[in-house]
């Protein structure tokens, strides 16, 4: 038998073998993962987190302070909150969503309509959609897009794509249906 055809039967028959052993594995894999798992005695149990329509104007908590009386150093330079109709000041978390807020004085003082949620015992709120109103009062889904590549993001920078620059769009657009109303923060 030649040495090419020696090379190629035993590079074949080490395929095979290697295929073999990782079906194996997997379905021995597929096995306990079909097998109930215990849960450890001290886990917590599921959190639910409710989707909320939380509205209001987001502000600089400094100067929203301020109007209150209340005096503050730079260690609140550049934190944003919601203020709800009733006046509540809500901080915005700084993640993949809320952080546009930090970046774009744009998306500041204007009327918003959230949507979100807080866990409990935390006063930040989680922003999961934005939404602003025109100069009709017309609700428009707010985020950030890249024209060439023709994707959305959510906060101000290049284009994770491109890396071109990106624009704030709106788009005319009803909330999901299946929202609860935080209390207090219709106007």
């Amino acid at each position: 038998m030649p040495a090419s055809l020696r090379s190629l039967t035993a590079a074949t028959l080490a395929g095979a073998a290697l295929l073999s052993g990782w079906l194996v594995a997997a379905q021995s894999e597929r096995s306990l993962a079909d097998e109930p798992q215990a849960k450890p005695e001290n886990a917590p149990a599921a959190e639910v987190i409710e989707r909320r329509l939380y509205s209001g104007k987001v502000v600089d908590v400094r100067e929203a302070l301020a109007k209150r009386g209340i005096k503050s150093f730079d260690e609140f330079k550049g934190q944003v909150a919601l203020e709800t109709a009733d006046g509540r000041l809500l901080p915005i978390v700084p993640d993949w969503r809320g952080r546009a807020f930090y970046q774009d004085e744009r998306l500041r003082n204007r009327a918003v309509d959230l949507i979100g949620f807080q866990k409990a015992g935390v006063p930040y709120l989680q922003v999961l959609m934005v939404f602003t109103f025109d100069e009709q009062g017309s609700r428009q889904y707010t985020d950030y897009w890249c024209d060439i590549c023709a994707i959305p993001m959510y906060e101000i920078k290049p284009c994770d794509c491109c890396q071109a620059d990106i624009r704030l769009r709106f788009q005319p657009q009803e909330l999901p249906a299946d929202l609860s109303t935080d209390p207090g923060t219709r106007p």
